[in-house]
């Protein structure tokens, strides 16, 4: 004998390996579940995301930063899904309302987390001249992501005027143009 193996036998004898299950992650298992949680004395069944992302709004509104962002995520990734819901939507031609995609929403959203606030305007303006504007902290936080684009003198220009106090910022060197 020669080699490793007889000539005319098989190297794997058990042939090849039957399929296997679709890998099934821990998460989905975790996720499939349900839990009864009780909300001012009301008991209802959630999900795990669900009850996850209810303790994520939770957070966000007692200061977590972390939670602002990844709640800010959510109502990021909800207007696009709305969005592309009513540009689907065709109204029907009798029906004289058409549904309009609102940004108030996502206004009301970051004064509600502590990022915005309305700026009122001087004496004699009017409430045509009411701003929303940025806390110094979130604006601080936006610039300061890694890996986005750079900033034009533009963008700078516009990032001051919608911040509360943009004197306080810090400018990545690395990033401006």
């Amino acid at each position: 004998m020669s080699g490793r193996f007889e000539k005319g036998r098989s190297g794997n004898p058990a042939g090849r390996p039957k399929a296997r299950r679709p890998h099934v992650s821990a998460f989905d298992i975790v996720f499939d579940k349900t839990l009864t949680v009780s909300q001012n004395g009301i008991e209802r069944e959630l999900t795990v995301d669900e009850a996850l992302q209810l303790k994520t709004y939770q957070a966000a509104l007692k200061g977590s930063r972390m939670a602002v962002r990844a709640v800010l995520k959510m109502i990021e990734k909800r207007e696009i899904a709305l969005a592309a819901q009513v540009a689907k939507i065709e109204p029907p031609k009798s029906n004289p309302y058409v549904p309009i995609y609102d940004s108030d929403s996502a206004d009301e959203a970051m004064q509600i987390l502590g990022m915005a606030s309305i700026e009122e305007a001087p004496a004699g303006m009017g409430w045509g001249h009411r701003k929303l504007k940025v806390e110094t902290w979130a604006a601080q936080a936006a610039i300061s992501r890694p890996g986005r684009r750079s900033l034009t003198q533009k963008d700078i220009g516009d990032i001051k005027l919608l911040t509360k106090d943009p004197d306080k910022l810090k400018w990545p060197r690395s990033r401006t143009r």
